[in-house]
Parts: C-alpha cells; sequence; structure tokens
C-alpha cells in the first residue's frame, strides 16, 4: 500500500468552498487618485487600508476596485476601494456581490457624511442616500437601500457654496488625531460587524 501511495500520489484535492454567509464585502468609498489621498471625501478609503494592515492583506488591482482578502474567525473579509470614483460606486459593489453570491446584508459600505460632526460614528441596517453620490450610486444600482453602511462624521465647516471644495480638501493639522481615532475605531467596527454581526455594532460604536 506505501508503495503504490509513492508511485501514486494522492491528488490536490480542488479549494474548499466556503458558504456565502460566511463571506462580507466591506466597501470603502473613496476616489482613487492620488489627488485625492488625506482628503475628507476618502476616509471610507482609509478604514479599509487601516483593517488590511492590521491583519496582513495586501490590495490588488480588480475589476472596478482593487481588492484585499482575509479569513479571520471562519469569516471570510472582502475588502475592495472602488476604481469607478464616487458617484459610480455602485458598478464596483455590485459587481463583487455579484460574483461573490453574497446577500446584502453581508455588505458594509463605508463613507463620510456631512451631517454628522468629525469623529461621530453611525451604523445602520439600511437608509436613504442622504444626498451622498457615492451611496445614490449604490442604491441605483442594487435597487434597493437595504444595505448596511457606516457613516464617519467629517463635519460641515465650510463657507456658502465651498461644499466641494470642503469635502474634496486636506484634513486641516488639528483635525488629523480625531481622524486617525476615527479611523481606527471604524476599522475595530468592521470587525465587529463581521464577527458579532450588525447589531451589536451599532450597540458598541454609534456614538
Amino acid at each position: 500500500m506505501k508503495l503504490l501511495r509513492f508511485l501514486f500520489p494522492k491528488r490536490n484535492t480542488p479549494e474548499e468552498k466556503i458558504d456565502p454567509a460566511m463571506k462580507y464585502l466591506i466597501a470603502g468609498l473613496g476616489n482613487f487618485d492620488i489627488e485625492y489621498q488625506n482628503t475628507r471625501h476618502n476616509i471610507g478609503f482609509d478604514v479599509v487600508d487601516l483593517v488590511a494592515k492590521e491583519k496582513d492583506a495586501v490590495f490588488t488591482s480588480k475589476r472596478y476596485a482593487d481588492l484585499a482578502e482575509f479569513k479571520f474567525k471562519g469569516k471570510v473579509f472582502m475588502l475592495i476601494k472602488p476604481t469607478t470614483y464616487m458617484n459610480l460606486s455602485g458598478k464596483a459593489v455590485k459587481y463583487w456581490l455579484d460574483k461573490a453570491d453574497l446577500p446584502y446584508e453581508n455588505l458594509l459600505v463605508i463613507t463620510d457624511d456631512l451631517n454628522l460632526p468629525l469623529g461621530k460614528i453611525r451604523i445602520r441596517k439600511n437608509g436613504s442616500d442622504g444626498g451622498h453620490n457615492g451611496l445614490k450610486s449604490i442604491q441605483e444600482l442594487l435597487n434597493s437601500n437595504l444595505y448596511p453602511r457606516m457613516r464617519l462624521g467629517i463635519g460641515n465647516e465650510f463657507g456658502r457654496g465651498r461644499q466641494v471644495d470642503f469635502v474634496l480638501g486636506q484634513w486641516e493639522a488639528e483635525e488629523k488625531k480625531l481622524v486617525d481615532e476615527t479611523v481606527k475605531k471604524a476599522a475595530d467596527a468592521v470587525m465587529s460587524f463581521v464577527l458579532e454581526g450588525v447589531d451589536r455594532a451599532m450597540n458598541k460604536f454609534n456614538s
């Protein structure tokens, strides 16, 4: 028998298929060009970047998004940063949801929010787009607003007609410490959402 095993070694078994219910798509929203790095509108990118860094996951260029994946405590995390620009975020989210065959409740979209003070986090199971172009695109492509989202406050300290400049502007030096703390807290909330569920994450991190 040992001789037969030596002559005819066991073939590699196909990669184990993972139940889609154990997979989660975490979409950090932002604008991909280098000129938008460290801007208020890109805080969603910052969160998924930190989650990937903490779990030694590396982003690679894929269709409609950069993707990083890792497995932790039996759950598969799929982190994406859409390369479609903010107002077309729905293309990336829908494509990767469909590709992974995930239900909407296994999606978490992370985005900036002008209606919340800097440092505040709001996780919700569903809701309107609130005028946010990224959420608006996702809602249109999914034909639904019944998906979880995490909104991170960036404040609204801008003059009349200066909203675009504010949102696409760099963080002020005096804001940076609070921004870093918020991004870290949001990264922890991502882990809670996947491992403990949206209700637990809401109770722990909504401030």
